[in-house]
């Protein structure tokens, strides 16, 4: 990456109404401080790092944008935005606007989000690369549900669209054909999606971070690990583990560097995740999950562009583990998007 001046920049950074942080957590909950740490952390960091910040809510108008960047001019458009008019789909038109506007912005390419967020498509993808995915299946809303030929038991039901595991609990592994049916109705029914169902894979869920442009650097290998899940209980990312502090501190769910991998499994890992990076042409940030059965035979699960990046979450402890401290880290997701401007 060509390396850019750190010079004070005009950075307008974009997130939902009900996320703008305030100036200090002292007196907010820990509930409502977690729910906006990823807009703090990085509203505050571009501050430490010198830069001037101007923040704007963004829900279901383009043009308070569009007047921001005449009016303001900013150098650069630190996107956080995860929806638009309440459809994570369109995330990604937002970014096609910013680029129609010719200001540059941080995170992924509205393609690498469109290819990304369809979990079949990307999977797919790979798939033609000779990358090991569970085998799966699409139920389109407004379709009954009818058990897959060649497509066995137990299976993982997700939303085919959506990220940050909504839609994900212990119900959404199935092992009949009844309890499909009424895990992908209530996906169709409950979070408004098509919904995929998928071989569950019974191991360990490893995460990867991927930054960069052309030029990528691929993160620490991390794990989400589960020490004390209730008996019975699957060890899969469900929206509380992923979002509910008080359940994680409860059964012992953690993320941390991945431990007891051989060189030729790490190699390999590295190697697939710049490949996905690449295949499903992303760019800026991305974070690559997968599934590690006990015989070791790695999974490609989905691909995260703009994943969250807090400072105590998996891809800055990942990127902080390889050298780069948090403030250094939001300065190079700058940099990247005013690199990728001015290489096209």
């Amino acid at each position: 990456m060509t390396k850019l001046p750190q010079k004070k920049l005009r950075v307008l950074v974009l997130m939902h109404p009900s996320l703008l942080p305030p100036e200090t957590l002292d007196g907010l909950s820990e509930k409502d401080a977690y729910a906006i740490k990823t807009e703090y952390d990085i509203v505050t960091t571009l501050r430490r790092l010198g830069h001037e910040v101007q923040v704007l809510g963004v829900q279901d108008e383009l043009t308070p944008i569009r007047s921001a960047v005449t009016e303001w001019k900013p150098q650069i458009v630190f996107n956080l935005l995860e929806e638009f008019h309440g459809i994570a789909e369109f995330d990604q038109h937002v970014v096609a606007y910013l680029e129609l506007l010719q200001v540059c912005y941080t995170g992924c390419n509205p393609g690498g989000l469109v290819i990304a967020r369809g979990k079949a498509l990307s999977k797919k993808l790979v798939t033609y690369h000779r990358i090991r995915t569970p085998t799966f299946t699409v139920f389109p809303r407004g379709r009954r549900p009818r058990p897959p030929r060649g497509l066995r038991f137990p299976l993982i039901v997700k939303s085919l669209t959506e990220e940050s595991s909504l839609g994900i609990s212990q119900a959404s592994i199935v092992d009949t054909p009844e309890k499909l049916e009424e895990r992908v109705a209530f996906i169709h029914k409950s979070v408004g999606t098509d919904a995929i169902a998928e071989q569950y894979i019974e191991g360990r869920e490893i995460y990867v971070g991927v930054i960069g442009n052309q030029r990528v650097q691929v993160l620490p290998i991390w794990e989400l690990e589960f020490s004390n899940l209730p008996p019975g209980s699957a060890a899969i990312a469900t929206a509380r583990v992923k979002h509910n502090p008080d359940y994680q501190h409860k059964h012992g769910i953690n993320d941390s560097p991945a431990k007891n991998l051989s060189a030729a499994l790490e190699s390999q890992i590295v190697r697939t995740s710049r490949r996905i990076f690449k295949i499903l042409e992303l760019d800026g940030y991305a974070r690559i999950d997968y599934r590690l059965a006990p015989d070791g035979t790695l999974y490609f699960l989905e691909a995260n562009p703009n994943p969250e990046i807090a400072e105590n979450e998996e891809f800055a402890s990942a990127a902080k583990s390889a050298g780069i401290p948090y403030l250094k880290l939001v300065q190079k997701i700058v940099n990247l998007g005013l690199c990728r401007a001015r290489a096209s």
